[in-house]
């Protein structure tokens, strides 16, 4: 079971700022922006490079939750949407989520 597994089932604490019935959405804990969201789909994908297009509905739902919660989060001058894959793209747990960050200036090329 990984650990966003462990978080969607409450096995471990973390500050949820949104939950359906599809995804969770958590504070990063590590963050890298004043503003660092993860979304997570709570059915497991291991990483974007084992979706399919049967996970097509889950996918566009995970990025307009984002965008939902940009919103919200006030990001309105601007956001970025991150996934990681696999160990040379930054992927640190294998359970494919979103990443939102905001709230200051970031700079390209990313890392």
């Amino acid at each position: 079971m990984t650990l966003f597994e462990k978080i969607i089932a409450r096995e471990i604490p973390a500050k949820i700022v949104h939950e359906d019935d599809r995804c969770i959405a958590i504070h990063d804990i590590q963050p890298q922006a004043p503003v660092h969201v993860l979304v997570i789909p709570k059915q497991p994908i291991a990483r974007i490079a084992e979706a399919t297009p049967a996970h097509e509905a889950l996918l566009g739902h995970l990025l307009l939750t984002a965008q939902a919660l940009a919103k919200q989060l006030n990001l309105a001058a601007g956001f970025r949407i991150v996934i990681n894959n696999g160990p040379h793209g930054g992927e640190s747990v294998p359970h494919l989520h979103v990443h939102l960050l905001g709230g200051r200036q970031l700079a390209w090329p990313p890392g």
